[in-house]
C-alpha cells in the first residue's frame, strides 16, 4: 500500500509496553471457574469479577523497550485508521447520517476493556459498548507466519474489518444480533454469528473499494487481502487443528464466504450490497 506520509488518525491510544495487572485476584483456579460461569451464560460482568477476585485490573507500564518494527506498524494502523475515517464519513454523509469515529487501541498480551479482560490469543477485536477497536500488533506477525496471510494490505484488511463491526455497531445492528442470538439454540445462533462478521468483511470491501479509488494500492494488494479472508476462514482454520471441518460450529464463515462478501464490498464500494442477514428477521 502507498501509505507513508499519510494523515495519521488521532484515535489510536497507544498502550504497547504496558501490561495488565488483576490486583486482588484469587489464583489460577478463578479461571476454570470463569470458564464454567461463561459457558452457563453468566454475564461478563460477573466473570470479570470471578477472574478478579472482586479485585480490580490496572495497566502497569513495563521497561521493555518497543520493538522498532512494531512502531513501524503501529504508525501504518494509524494511517489505516485514517483511510478507514475518510470513508465512512463520505459513505454517512451520501447517507444523512454522521460517522462516529472508532478509537483503536493497541496493547501488549492482554487488555481491560467494557467487554471484560482479554488475551491477545483472542486476536482483534472490537467491543460495542466502549466503541474500540483493539489489536495488539503481534498478531500481524500471526497473520504472516501461522496463517500465511503475509503483506501490508492483509494487515489493513484486518483493521478494517474490525471498523466493519463499528459501522454495524452504529447501524443498530450490534444490539439487534446480540438480543436475537440470546433467544436462540446454539446453532442457529453461530449462523447469526457468521452473518454478523461476513457483513463486517462485506464492509471491509466497500473501504477498499474507495482506498483504491484514491490510487493506495499496490499491485497485488488486493491478493493479499483474498489471501487473508482465505486463511482465517472458520474450515480452513479447522481443517488445520482438527483435521476435519464442523460447520455447524462456524462463527466468522468459511474461506469461500469470507472470499464472496469481501468482493461484493470492494466491487460495489455500497453498504447496500453488504446485506448479508437477508431472511434472518434483522
Amino acid at each position: 500500500m502507498k501509505w507513508e506520509g499519510d494523515r495519521r488518525s488521532e484515535n489510536v491510544e497507544d498502550g504497547r509496553g504496558s501490561r495488565v495487572v488483576t490486583r486482588g485476584a484469587i489464583g489460577g483456579g478463578a479461571v476454570i471457574v470463569a470458564l464454567i460461569a461463561a459457558l452457563l451464560g453468566a454475564p461478563e460482568g460477573t466473570v470479570r469479577d470471578i477472574l478478579s477476585g472482586g479485585g480490580r485490573t490496572v495497566e502497569q507500564p513495563s521497561n521493555a523497550p518497543l520493538d522498532p518494527a512494531e512502531t513501524k506498524a503501529a504508525d501504518f494502523v494509524k494511517v489505516v485508521l485514517g483511510y478507514t475515517e475518510d470513508t465512512w464519513h463520505e459513505i454517512f454523509r451520501a447517507h444523512g447520517k454522521e460517522y462516529e469515529e472508532p478509537k483503536l487501541r493497541l496493547f501488549t498480551e492482554g487488555v481491560e476493556s467494557a467487554c471484560g479482560l482479554t488475551s491477545s490469543a483472542v486476536g482483534p477485536f472490537y467491543c460495542p459498548p466502549d466503541h474500540k477497536v483493539y489489536l495488539d500488533l503481534s498478531f500481524f506477525a500471526e497473520l504472516d507466519r501461522r496463517f500465511g496471510a503475509p503483506g501490508d494490505f492483509a494487515q489493513a484488511y484486518v483493521v478494517a474489518h474490525e471498523v466493519g463491526h463499528h459501522v454495524q455497531n452504529l447501524l443498530g445492528l450490534s444490539e439487534a444480533v446480540h438480543q436475537k442470538r440470546s433467544q436462540l439454540p446454539e446453532a442457529e445462533a453461530n449462523r447469526l454469528s457468521v452473518m454478523t462478521e461476513l457483513q463486517a468483511d462485506c464492509y471491509a470491501g466497500v473501504w477498499a473499494h474507495h482506498v483504491q479509488g484514491k490510487g493506495k494500492l499496490d499491485p497485488g494488494d488486493v491478493e493479499e487481502g483474498l489471501a487473508a479472508a482465505t486463511a482465517i476462514g472458520d474450515d480452513t482454520l479447522q481443517r488445520k487443528a482438527r483435521g476435519r471441518v464442523v460447520p455447524e460450529t462456524f462463527t466468522h464463515g468459511s474461506s469461500q464466504q469470507r472470499v464472496r462478501w469481501f468482493k461484493a464490498g470492494m466491487t460495489s464500494g455500497k453498504m447496500e450490497s453488504c446485506n448479508t442477514f437477508s431472511g434472518a428477521g434483522l
